[in-house]
């Protein structure tokens, strides 16, 4: 019977180590949260939580915003078609032209300006899903096809 009690006193020692050991542990693990002094450790939680909602609050105004400019930014003039060209062959050089503008969903005007040596005349025609209700040059469809494309 006395060599029971040895046993379990033995057994009971053995568990108090390994429980210590488990405890030294356990306190390197939560020194790691109190490295800034003597701050409360449930302060130092709450006011992450309060910064993290303000982050996520910040997120949310950057989201609308970001929409916003995205739809603004498929209004704005992002795709340029330029021919240049010489419709008569009296006048040297490249001096007339097409010039596309079209936003995101291929609405825009086309301009064409033709030069000669009796003037200069400009012509403007709108442009919707990227085609006109107007006859177009093949100068025009060329700079069309080259702001789509």
């Amino acid at each position: 019977m006395e060599s029971f009690f040895i046993l379990a006193f033995i057994i009971l020692v053995f568990f108090i180590f390994l429980t210590g050991f488990y405890l030294f542990q356990l306190k390197k693990r939560v020194d790691v949260f109190f490295q800034k002094g003597d701050e409360n450790f449930e302060k130092l939680i709450s006011s992450q939580m309060k910064k993290i909602e303000e982050q996520e609050a910040d997120i949310q105004t950057i989201k609308k915003d970001i929409s916003g400019l995205d739809k603004i930014s498929k209004l704005s003039f992002q795709r340029i078609g330029l021919v240049r060209f010489n419709p008569f062959k009296e006048v040297g050089g490249d001096q007339s032209f097409s010039v596309v503008l079209l936003d995101f969903n291929n609405n825009g005007f086309v301009i064409t300006s033709i030069y000669s040596r009796d003037g200069n005349r400009v012509y403007a025609k709108a442009i919707n899903n990227g085609k006109s209700q107007y006859s177009l040059s093949n100068e025009e469809n060329e700079a069309i096809k080259m702001a789509m494309g």
